[in-house]
């Protein structure tokens, strides 16, 4: 089986279910259903009502990287997203650390629908909501706001928040959330911290997501914890590349990565 096929299924497969409860809403308000407009309809849909965290999470777990990815032009967003499909991961987290961030997110959203598209270093409310109406699935924050999380539930938008202690981890489980982002991961301990919160709190049902000093040296190691659902993927796509057009290199970073993933998470 190709990498990435089976995330494309699983997203397939809620485009699927979003498409059908689309129809049959236009069918009960008596409407006339063009399905041509599914395409670009039912992923608005997809996006701002049927996502869960627990779809989410099956695509972490499969996947096992989230490219983590500070673009500076948005020019560089379609080959980009090429480069990641092609080398068999089917989803991206794009920070809010550049201007080009939030128009990548709509050109993304819109032109690349396999491509499930995350918004990363989400600080402010205002982020989060031009994040979800630009067609962001999820959005992770390096840090726990109290004030975000809640935002986030009200937008059915799933949302990731970082955490770096016991007590934040506490905080976040107190407001619902079960997936986190450990941040900045090796500066924190690495494994030994993770492996340290996951004691008390492993039999919760949480899962992290470290991001920070992982790399393709230390991959393997992450992945094998059984509380870790994907790594943050800082070294996918560099910003020099990025801006010397690079794709091929990016390609390259992908394939080697997904080929770690799959020797720990066989398909």
């Amino acid at each position: 089986m190709a990498d990435g096929y089976r995330g494309e299924q699983i997203i397939h497969s809620l485009h699927v279910w979003t498409n059908r409860i689309f129809t049959a809403e236009a069918r009960r308000r008596g409407e006339k259903i063009n399905y041509l407009l599914c395409s670009s309809a039912f992923k608005k849909t997809l996006i701002k009502e049927m996502k869960t965290i627990a779809q989410i999470q099956e695509i972490l777990q499969h996947t096992g990287i989230v490219p983590v990815i500070a673009i500076e032009s948005a020019s560089h967003a379609l080959p980009l997203a090429d480069a990641l499909l092609e080398g068999g991961i089917p989803l991206v987290e794009i920070t809010f650390r550049t201007s080009a961030a939030l128009e990548v997110i709509q050109i993304l959203s819109r032109e690349r629908p396999k491509l499930l598209i995350g918004a990363g270093t989400v600080l402010t409310i205002e982020n989060l909501k031009s994040a979800r109406d630009a067609g962001a699935a999820f959005a992770v924050a390096p840090g726990l706001n109290p004030e975000i999380v809640k935002a986030a539930a009200a937008l059915q938008l799933p949302f990731m928040p970082g955490v770096a202690t016991p007590s934040e981890v506490e905080g976040a489980l107190s407001l619902g959330c079960r997936t986190l982002k450990f941040f900045p991961a090796e500066a924190l301990g690495g494994l030994d911290m993770l492996n340290a919160l996951l004691a008390p709190y492993g039999h919760t049902g949480i899962r992290f997501m470290p991001t920070g000093g992982v790399t393709t040296a230390n991959l393997s190691k992450y992945l094998a914890c059984k509380g870790v659902s994907a790594v943050g993927g800082t070294w996918l796509a560099k910003k020099e590349d990025m801006a010397e057009g690079h794709w091929g290199e990016i390609l390259k970073r992908c394939k080697s990565s997904m080929e770690i993933v799959r020797s720990v998470r066989p398909e």
